[in-house]
């Protein structure tokens, strides 16, 4: 399957683009894993926007944080395949994608995220390591990880 990587800061998101993407974010976020949070928290306008689309339809998507935004080191948030697409193993090439664009931009600062506690093993074979102990965010169990 072929998927289209695009990254892309919030001003030149397109109408449709940032559509799909909250569209994206709110059906697993906040209705598939019922989390009720503020979606639209501000750190979408500092930050770029990693999506994967195919057939016209973002199916895959990651928010990039520069240093400063969430936490003093560069971070990888938000997350999200649609629930159609996770078959295909797209979640480890999104996370790839972010990974390899903070690495272009900022070699050397570590990259810090909050995974949830289930995805553990998956952040690791990304080579992030656990520096955390498990807390609660949005009722769910998550730790804080960072690949240096």
């Amino acid at each position: 399957m072929e998927i289209q990587w695009v990254v892309k800061p919030f001003a030149e998101l397109s109408g449709l683009q940032l559509y799909q993407i909250l569209q994206l974010r709110i059906d697993v976020f906040m209705l598939e894993q019922d989390c009720l949070y503020r979606e639209c928290d501000d750190k979408d306008l500092a930050s770029l926007h990693l999506f994967g689309t195919h057939n016209q339809q973002i199916v895959a998507y990651a928010r990039l944080l520069p240093a400063g935004i969430s936490y003093s080191d560069l971070s990888i948030g938000r997350v999200v395949v649609r629930a159609d697409y996770r078959k295909y193993r797209i979640g480890k090439e999104l996370m790839n994608h972010a990974i390899a664009y903070w690495k272009s931009v900022e070699p050397s600062t570590p990259i810090r995220i909050s995974g949830q506690l289930y995805l553990q093993k998956f952040y690791e074979d990304l080579g992030f390591e656990k520096v955390s102990e498990v807390y609660l965010e949005d009722n769910i169990p998550h730790i804080e990880m960072l690949k240096k």
